[in-house]
């Protein structure tokens, strides 16, 4: 995931630039960047709106969409997987027979904990359509999480990019692309740190 943020940040941000007035196309590009990098598209599209290039409703009402879509695509996926035994070799599933049964009982907690652990979500989002998790349960609990998460990260992002345009204008590239790998170095502890702990 790591090793294609640079150049997602870079095409993206260009993508951005290059979109025109149309409210419309940078819109677009947000949606599209998440299907890619969701994390790297928030950070981006935070950093766009500190220097001008997109509007902050703009920003975030495409950043909500494209991660939901993103997240219910998961699940469709998933589900896809449990009615045709061929796209089964797409998903990684829980070995353990018991699978149904769990994701049933804890689809928000499984939500919850893999909308902030970076790289969790395909796996276990995938799983609860595979288990056939409660779908309305599953979305409210997705659309929810994604609101809050994505909500902060921007919100940080803006603080953070602001400072760097400010203190680092030079180096900024350098400091976003710092900034977004710690963001999933974080992500990868407290995923390691949740596997121990289990």
């Amino acid at each position: 995931m790591s090793d294609g943020a640079p150049l997602h940040t870079s095409s993206l941000y260009h993508l951005l630039s290059v979109a025109g007035a149309a409210w419309w196309s940078k819109g677009l590009a947000v949606i599209l960047g998440t299907f890619i990098l969701e994390d790297a598209t928030t950070m981006i599209a935070a950093m766009a709106v500190d220097e001008g290039r997109i509007t902050i409703p703009l920003a975030l009402i495409s950043l909500y969409i494209g991660v939901a879509v993103g997240d219910l695509g998961l699940y469709g996926l998933g589900a896809l997987g449990a009615k045709w035994p061929r796209a089964r070799r797409w998903l990684t599933l829980p070995r353990h027979d018991k699978g149904r049964s769990w994701f049933q009982r804890n689809v928000v907690r499984t939500v919850v904990i893999s909308r902030f652990i970076p790289g969790a979500r395909l796996p276990l989002y995938t799983a609860c359509g595979f288990f056939r998790a409660p779908f309305g349960l599953f979305a409210g609990s997705a659309v929810v999480a994604t609101l809050i998460w994505t909500s902060l990260l921007f919100g940080v992002s803006l603080h953070v990019g602001g400072w760097l345009s400010a203190h680092m204008a030079g180096w900024r590239w350098l400091g976003i692309g710092g900034f977004i790998l710690t963001i999933l170095f974080v992500g990868r502890l407290i995923a390691r740190f949740q596997t121990f702990s289990d």
